[in-house]
């Protein structure tokens, strides 16, 4: 995808989702409420309601080391105890209070796409806070979705640490959706060796992915010349299903 320094890792897989609204869960609440209080209880929350998402942050996001470690939870409160990170965590809760925009959009979203895709289902989705890690890790049936990595193409920090002018055009609250789309189906139609080693097959590989995304989405969210071509492809070959046209290598 176009979002640069996002990477999808595949985790345990979960029991699919059969209802068609998408709620995200808020995982990043009960992580922030231990990391900014040191709460037990938030803690036990953490480990009790969100087992699957706190081993997912700890040991392959953040990679602190095993969650089972006598000292893991000091190293994982002592590690967001940086100001830049409790800026962060601030900062997610003051303009992701309210995602139900994201829970309308995301419901309309997969709904379309395991339309064109039967084989998909629509997968439990949670919200976390990474330190600026992966935007959205990818399992089976999961995505997290790290939203201290949408926080505006002119937030400060990101400013601050570089990130380049096309990073932070994807920043943005908009495209959050789009990459759970896009990484969700990388997950399921993943890149073959001989396309990782060759830019041209990678590329139209991964606009043939983002084609798709525009058509769950309902819009055009990426517009490069790529996925103009996979646009005019699929015009002149209406027998070709989604599902053909992702899995062609």
């Amino acid at each position: 995808m176009a979002c640069i320094g996002c990477q999808w890792q595949l985790q345990p897989t979960v029991e699919h989702s059969n209802s068609e609204e998408v709620v995200l869960a808020r995982f990043d609440r009960a992580e922030r409420l231990f990391l900014t209080t040191g709460d037990f209880a938030a803690l036990q929350q953490m480990k009790t309601v969100y087992p699957i998402e706190t081993r997912t942050l700890i040991e392959d996001v953040l990679q602190l080391g095993l969650v089972d470690e006598p000292d893991i939870n000091t190293r994982f409160l002592y590690f967001f105890q940086d100001s830049t990170l409790q800026t962060l965590m601030l900062d997610v809760e003051d303009q992701y209070h309210d995602v139900s925009d994201l829970n309308k959009d995301l419901t309309q979203a997969f709904k379309r796409l395991v339309k064109m895709v039967p084989g998909l289902t629509v997968p439990h989705i949670y919200t976390q806070i990474s330190s600026l890690d992966q935007s959205v890790v990818v399992g089976d049936s999961m995505l997290g979705i790290s939203l201290d990595k949408y926080l505006g193409r002119d937030y400060p920090i990101y400013l601050k640490y570089g990130y380049s002018e096309q990073q932070r055009r994807m920043m943005t609250r908009q495209y959050i959706v789009p990459d759970c789309l896009g990484f969700y189906l990388l997950g399921h139609f993943p890149l073959t060796a001989e396309e990782r080693d060759s830019a041209n097959l990678r590329d139209v590989h991964m606009s043939r992915i983002q084609y798709v995304v525009n058509k769950a989405m309902g819009r055009n969210v990426f517009t490069h010349p790529g996925v103009k071509r996979v646009a005019d492809k699929m015009a002149r070959h209406p027998e070709l299903t989604i599902e053909q046209l992702l899995s062609d290598h």
